[in-house]
């Protein structure tokens, strides 16, 4: 890719490294799990924002997997709720990358007052989330967040549906899981080009509509809440694909932004679907397909596992190649660690 934005901050050096780290808690996350499953009821899966949509891939292999009742819910709504079902014999999986966050903490420490085990993901082991955790895994990165947050999540729900008697290719996903940190790395290296003129398309839009499916929400809901909205402070809008068949998408026009991740998943006929309407009624819709990224080391047969995480990567990576063209710095913020709310 010719680089004519002087300002387009290199992938970091350490990007790798950090998901290999995560990776290699494979031994203790395999421990964790199956003490936590003994006695498992159910399993629910907390946390706000960005840390919410790092569940997105973990709740839809519990759907289709899980023994138990599985649950995601925002931490708030969570707290609100106090779901009858919760209590010993309870899993709380809680994530906050900074461990700050006042409904996710909540959440965690009721949790175990009513008798739940905890198990935190956050960055380092000095956060507040941590210290009300019974179990705690970090990944030690300001930058490289959402890849090995997610790979830590993915390896424990895994080991919790190994332990209670879900029936799956273990082995396989061993092999997947310890592929990312190569494949991810490289995927970024594939997606450089087309991840930049996605940004120089997009980048004035005044609003952009952001689809995805399946296990591939969360990716697409972090791209329009996380880095549009809050972090390049655009307007934008997240659908899941088929829902927005059912009614919005009567806001279509010729000059109507559109922009799909689409996954490798059961649910891809949903974006198949929205991509051929889209085809026919704007010229302003844009895909990003895992389909187009190598993943070597990946078993074929679980790519739709890993491209909602390698979605999330590239997500990341789309941010900041919008910040080269808008000259916005993710960084800014109005109201987010500045005011009360």
């Amino acid at each position: 890719m010719t680089n004519t934005y002087p300002n387009l901050v290199a992938p970091d050096a350490e990007f790798r490294r950090v998901i290999e780290a995560a990776v290699s808690q494979r031994e203790r996350i395999g421990q964790v799990a199956k003490a936590a499953a003994e006695g498992m009821r159910n399993l629910f899966l907390i946390g706000c924002g960005g840390s919410y949509n790092d569940f997105s891939a973990a709740i839809y292999r519990c759907d289709m997997s899980a023994q138990v009742p599985s649950f995601c819910l925002n931490s708030e709504e969570f707290n609100r709720r106090r779901p009858a079902l919760l209590g010993a014999g309870s899993v709380v999986l809680v994530a906050s990358h900074n461990g700050t966050t006042q409904e996710t903490i909540e959440a965690a420490r009721w949790s175990r007052a009513a008798g739940a085990r905890v198990i935190g993901f956050t960055k380092d082991t000095t956060t507040k989330l941590a210290a009300e955790c019974d179990d705690v895994f970090t990944y030690n990165s300001d930058r490289t967040i959402l890849a090995p947050k997610q790979v830590l999540i993915g390896m424990m729900v895994l080991g919790l549906l190994k332990e209670s008697g879900s029936k799956l290719d273990f082995a396989a996903f061993d092999e997947a899981f310890a592929a990312v940190p190569k494949a991810f790395e490289l995927a970024i290296e594939e997606a450089e080009e087309s991840l930049h003129k996605i940004a120089v398309a997009f980048a004035a839009e005044p609003f952009t509509y952001v689809l995805s499916s399946g296990p591939n929400q969360g990716a697409g809901y972090g791209f329009a809440m996380c880095y549009l909205m809050e972090m390049q402070w655009k307007h934008a809008s997240w659908f899941n694909a088929n829902e927005f068949l059912h009614g919005a998408f009567e806001v279509v026009q010729p000059d109507t932004a559109l922009l799909l991740f689409k996954g490798e998943d059961e649910t891809r006929p949903v974006i198949d679907r929205v991509e051929a309407f889209l085809s026919k009624n704007t010229q302003r819709s844009l895909v990003i397909d895992s389909k187009d990224y190598s993943l070597p080391g990946v078993p074929t047969s679980l790519r739709g596992d890993i491209s909602p995480l390698l979605l999330s990567t590239l997500s990341k990576r789309l941010a900041e190649h919008y910040q080269a063209v808008t000259g916005h710095l993710l960084t800014d913020r109005r109201y987010m660690f500045k005011t009360t709310y």
